[in-house]
């Protein structure tokens, strides 16, 4: 799970946080991290829901639809808050790497 105050965020969190910029249920939200990264990262159904109750009590999610088994969420504006946070620190852990890959090169 996220560290305490969600200093940052594992990549099936980011990924998750990711895919409900549009509303989605859960069978969704699946397909849709593995779509968005590219196979790379995928989560089953036991740590979804374990993140989907997390991220719901903390406010970064909020249930749309609820019809029997099948819930929806979307994203919050405070969880887009803790995405966009995310992606700020990892594109400046990139452009760090990227400073010192091209000095190296020279």
């Amino acid at each position: 799970m996220a560290r305490e105050q969600l200093q940052t965020l594992t990549e099936p969190m980011y990924y998750i946080l990711l895919a409900l910029t549009n509303e989605c249920c859960g069978v969704d939200i699946m397909a849709r991290v593995k779509e968005l990264s590219k196979g790379r990262v995928t989560v089953g159904p036991g740590t979804l829901y374990a993140m989907l109750a997390r991220f719901d009590d903390m406010g970064l999610i909020k249930l749309t639809v609820s019809e029997g088994r099948k819930k929806s969420y979307i994203i919050t504006d405070k969880g887009f808050e803790e995405l966009h946070k995310e992606y700020n620190r990892l594109k400046t852990m990139v452009d760090d790497g990227l400073l010192l890959i091209n000095q190296k090169e020279l």
